[in-house]
C-alpha cells in the first residue's frame, strides 16, 4: 500500500522547517555598563611609611626598608668615586632619597653611602663628573675610575703611579688623579690621555 502525501502536508512540512531553532552560539554585545564593569584598571601602589635610615649600616637600612614594604632599593658612593657597594655591611648611610615619610611602596629608595671608616661629606654628595664634551675636564682629586668613565670609550688612557712606588693601578676607584696630559680645558680630538695618580689618602 503506497502512502500518499497531499499538497497540504507538503506546505505544513515546509513551514515547520522554516521555523527551526536559532543558533545557540550567537552572543549579544555587552552594554555600556557591562563594558565598564569588565574593564580592569591597574591598582595604584599601596602607601607605607619609609623610616629614617640615615646613620645605619647599608645592609640594616635595606632590611628595614624591605620590612616596611619598599623593595626597589639602590645605593651610590657619596664621595663621588664611583665605588660599588659590593659588601653592604661595610658601608653606612649618609642620606636617603626620598626623605622619611609616607610614600608609594613602588618608590625607588636611593641610599647615599660611604665606607664605615669614612666621614659623610659635609656639603652633601660629591658629584661625579659628567661625560667630557670636546674638552678635557678637571679630573684632579677625582677617582681614576670616574675620569675614565667621563672620557669617550674610544680614548686611549694610560694611568701611572707617581708615588715613586711604581705600583699597578688595579682598582681605579681607590686612586685619585694628580694631573692629566692633556691638561684641563684642552681640546679633545682623539689623542691619548695620560693620568698621573696616587692612592686616596696619599699626597700627589
Amino acid at each position: 500500500m503506497r502512502t500518499r502525501i497531499t499538497p497540504a502536508a507538503v506546505l505544513l512540512l515546509a513551514a515547520l522547517t522554516a521555523c527551526g531553532p536559532t543558533d545557540s552560539g550567537a552572543q549579544t554585545a555587552p552594554s555600556g555598563d557591562d563594558k565598564a564593569s569588565a574593564s580592569t584598571e591597574k591598582p595604584s601602589a599601596e602607601s607605607a611609611a619609609l623610616p629614617n635610615l640615615v646613620g645605619k649600616g647599608l645592609q640594616s637600612a635595606q632590611d628595614e626598608a624591605q620590612e616596611s614594604g619598599f623593595y626597589t632599593l639602590t645605593s651610590h658612593d657619596a664621595l663621588g668615586r664611583g665605588r660599588n657597594q659590593v659588601l653592604d655591611r661595610g658601608w653606612k648611610v649618609c642620606s636617603q632619597t626620598p626623605a622619611p615619610g609616607q610614600h608609594p611602596t613602588d618608590t625607588k629608595v636611593d641610599f647615599s653611602t660611604v665606607k664605615l671608616e669614612e666621614d659623610c661629606p659635609s656639603g652633601g654628595d660629591q658629584a661625579e663628573l659628567e661625560e667630557a664634551d670636546g674638552a678635557m675636564p678637571n679630573f684632579v682629586g677625582k677617582s681614576v675610575k670616574v675620569a675614565r668613565q667621563s672620557l669617550d670609550s674610544s680614548t686611549s688612557i694610560t694611568v701611572k703611579d707617581v708615588s715613586g712606588q711604581d705600583r699597578m693601578v688595579l682598582v681605579e676607584s681607590n686612586w685619585q688623579v694628580c694631573s692629566t696630559d692633556p691638561t684641563a680645558g684642552a681640546k679633545l680630538n682623539g689623542q691619548p690621555v695620560q693620568i698621573s695618580a696616587v692612592k686616596f689618602g696619599e699626597n700627589c
